[in-house]
């Protein structure tokens, strides 16, 4: 079961109301026209009002369709109610009883400023109904029907006070509401923004993890399978030029264990695993080994160092010194032709520091490009290994002079 609510009921008074106001008070206006002394000609009078009046509310409708109050054509349709119902009650005080109607119309078919006049109007002719008539006989009258019209437009104006409140505590309401409906609706749009924006930043973080995992196995393919290949077409080549079969054996046995260790490197790769070196031991002992096969490989004197209070690092951190280490001692093989060559790594307080000099040929560093020619990575890799963990690569060479390579990164340790 639904409830009117309040505007609702006013609107349901306002078509019905008026209705019944005139009909009770015509009803009590003809059983006291004996009474009062009504004469023939006022009697009839009053029945052609009452006719215009019903009249007037039947049309009142109709007129108000098109244009619903408050506005000018409700406020001429308000006077002249009032107008009719003032006559009525001269005629007859009882017909007061439907005088009353324009004191709960008034807010809905007149402007705000002239609802005080509608109400004023109003009390006047109710006060003349109260008193018993109009117009008020003698001066004593006349003090009473003042007497009563102040306190009508007393009560009136309280009324009115509270009715001003309520009215405008509904409007504050429904402008509430509309606000909130204003922030819902933004609120909705914010929220489908960021649902659209979220999918975006999936699939852009989809798409940059792929391209993430490229450039891992591009840099791990150079620094462990290119690298290999590199070491075993050298085995190769000396075995082509061996003076005895103990010696091409020798090389051979060399370039057969690179070949191994690069499809395990290869492996490890695709599943994102750490260096093989790093499986059963830690990155000094794994350097330490890297320099000697490195020495042993190309004859030259190599030696490491380490400094400093040697610590469990975090496997990124590790495996990302050791393929630097690598990288750089490759490219020492590859062209740098040196004689000697010194790896360090030292532990400093917060940060590990792999140091890598050799006294080969050197070469500028401002001429060398992103990318070598043979589509590797290069310094430009071991810098960019370096930097996705927060560290930074310096290279230091000059012709005839030499080369050193300086990678600094965050001391992380392993927590396992």
């Amino acid at each position: 079961m639904t409830h009117a609510t309040g505007p609702q009921r006013r609107a349901s008074f306002d078509r019905w109301g008026p209705y019944a106001l005139l009909a009770v008070g015509l009803v009590t206006a003809g059983a006291s026209a004996h009474a009062i002394g009504m004469s023939r000609g006022e009697t009839e009078a009053a029945g052609a009002l009452v006719v215009a009046a019903l009249l007037l509310q039947l049309s009142w409708g109709q007129v108000t369709s098109d244009t619903p109050g408050p506005n000018r054509v409700t406020a001429v349709l308000y006077f002249v109610r009032w107008a009719m119902a003032f006559a009525l009650t001269w005629l007859n005080p009882f017909f007061g009883i439907y005088a009353a109607v324009g004191y709960y119309s008034s807010s809905l078919h007149l402007a705000r400023r002239l609802i005080p006049l509608g109400l004023l109007m109003t009390a006047v002719t109710m006060a003349g109904s109260e008193i018993g008539g109009m117009p008020p006989h003698g001066p004593l009258m006349w003090v009473i029907f003042a007497a009563v019209f102040c306190t009508n437009v007393g009560l009136v104006g309280l009324f009115f006070r509270f009715a001003d409140q309520e009215q405008r505590r509904i409007e504050d309401q429904a402008d509430t509401i509309d606000e909130l409906e204003r922030t819902n609706a933004a609120l909705q749009q914010a929220l489908d923004e960021n649902a659209a924006l979220h999918a975006q930043l999936l699939v852009q973080a989809r798409e940059a993890g792929v391209a993430d995992e490229r450039r891992r196995l591009a840099a791990e393919i150079h620094d462990t399978i290119a690298q290999g290949l590199t070491g075993i077409i050298a085995q190769l080549q000396v075995v082509s030029n061996a003076p005895d079969l103990a010696t091409a054996h020798t090389h051979l046995e060399r370039a057969s264990s690179l070949a191994r260790h690069s499809l395990g490197e290869a492996r490890r790769s695709v599943h994102n695993l750490a260096p093989v070196e790093l499986a059963s031991a830690g990155l000094p002992e794994a350097l330490k080994k890297l320099v000697a096969d490195w020495g042993e490989r190309t004859g030259a004197r190599a030696e490491f160092t380490v400094t400093g209070t040697a610590e469990s690092l975090h496997e990124e951190v590790s495996a990302t010194l050791l393929r630097t280490a690598q990288e750089a001692l490759s490219n020492a093989a590859r062209h740098a032709r040196a004689r000697r060559l010194g790896v360090t790594l030292t532990y400093l307080g917060d940060e590990v520091i792999l140091d890598i000099r050799d006294d080969g040929t050197g070469f500028d560093p401002a001429a060398v490009p992103a990318r070598s020619h043979a589509g590797g990575f290069g310094l430009a890799g071991m810098r960019a290994r370096a930097e996705r963990i927060a560290g930074s690569f310096a290279v230091e060479s000059e012709p005839g002079h030499g080369t050193a390579v300086s990678a600094r990164v965050p001391l992380v340790r392993d927590d396992h």
